[in-house]
């Protein structure tokens, strides 16, 4: 009866290693390879893509901590949407009052009563008003392109002529556009064994854009890029390096193109980790439009960014894994990269930041 009763366990636990999800599948590696786990930036660095939601003492005091740490010398803060006016003005009082130094504040517009008369001109001037108040930047947000509709329920086009005077007023005052639009090719595509971002459209089932009334990637990003084209004394910072770092060739093209456009590396730490040599000739070859960004806040996932760039480790965890089902290599970037990446770029682009603190 005990060998039955064995038996019957061994054949339920072994049934059981046979059902597991993917979800669940953390398969632990027996590589044995050199490693590092920098929890500091060589290098003081700006981060210019973050969302802090509050802006008291206290609030602020526990990121400077964090922000010591980590060597970040500059947070700069940008609304997801929905800021502009006194919300922005409550933020940049909260930074001024606390340390201006060491944190900066964008703003974003409002898309509401588009097709009402005056609306462009109505927009631009709180825009101006929140450029004169202190904000150094403006964040649009993927809700423009995607969401947002016009009194009639008509979709707002990236490339809506009805938003041109405020890239022109950005233009004016020499302040960057942080642009996000669109999400990851494959989120656009069907969910099929071909896709490799089938895990995410699994547990991240909101992020799905290929079932829905949305407009394909392809349409989005050309009116992005029509913005660009169109407006070329207005500096761009295209968001996430524009969801092409897995086409780092198309990418290239578009800063040969368009010198107004710059990128930063929020969110695709997998992408440029998964092609580590051409990544870091392509990282060389475009040194001077390059910018650190990390979105989402969280202090250990800002020690993977440090390995990725600052290491030439072999196959180590992403941050998330249904960013896509592989490792990550390091780039070993050189100093010189290294410090344009961090903060020379973005010290260049953006007005009033302070240059207290950086070697050079």
């Amino acid at each position: 009866m005990k060998l039955i009763a064995f038996l019957a366990l061994a054949l339920a636990g072994n049934l059981a290693s046979q059902t597991i999800s993917i979800e669940e599948y953390e398969p632990k590696s027996t590589l044995v390879v050199p490693e590092h786990h920098p929890t500091r930036a060589k290098f003081p660095f700006i981060d210019v893509h973050n969302h802090p939601r509050e802006f008291t003492p206290a609030a602020l005091g526990s990121l400077l901590k964090d922000m010591d740490g980590l060597n970040m010398q500059i947070m700069v803060t940008s609304p997801v949407a929905g800021s502009w006016g006194q919300k922005t003005r409550e933020s940049i009082d909260g930074i001024k009052a606390f340390n201006k130094d060491r944190f900066a504040r964008m703003t974003n517009v409002d898309y509401k009563g588009i097709d009402e008369p005056g609306y462009s001109q109505r927009v631009a001037r709180q825009l101006e008003e929140d450029i004169k108040y202190g904000a150094i930047g403006l964040k649009v947000w993927k809700n423009f392109g995607l969401s947002e509709k016009d009194s009639k329920g008509k979709r707002i086009h990236v490339d809506d002529p009805r938003l041109d005077a405020v890239w022109e007023m950005c233009a004016k005052y020499k302040i960057p556009v942080l642009i996000h639009t669109a999400d990851p090719w494959g989120l656009f595509q069907p969910m099929d064994k071909y896709n490799e971002r089938w895990l995410e459209l699994k547990m991240r089932t909101n992020r799905n854009h290929g079932t829905s009334d949305d407009p394909t990637w392809e349409t989005l990003i050309e009116e992005q890029h029509n913005v660009f084209r169109r407006h070329k004394n207005t500096i761009f910072i295209d968001a996430h390096m524009g969801w092409m770092a897995n086409n780092l060739p198309a990418l290239g093209k578009l800063l040969d193109e368009m010198p107004n456009v710059y990128v930063e590396i929020g969110a695709i730490t997998s992408e440029l980790g998964r092609q580590p040599r051409f990544a870091h000739k392509w990282l060389i070859q475009y040194q001077d439009r390059v910018m650190f960004g990390k979105d989402l806040y969280s202090v250990p996932e800002y020690y993977v960014y440090f390995r990725l760039l600052e290491t030439d480790d072999d196959y180590f965890d992403p941050i998330r894994k249904y960013h896509g089902i592989w490792k990550l290599y390091g780039l070993d970037l050189p100093d010189p990269v290294l410090k344009k990446l961090y903060y020379k770029n973005a010290l260049k682009i953006f007005p009033g930041l302070s240059h207290a603190g950086f070697p050079d």
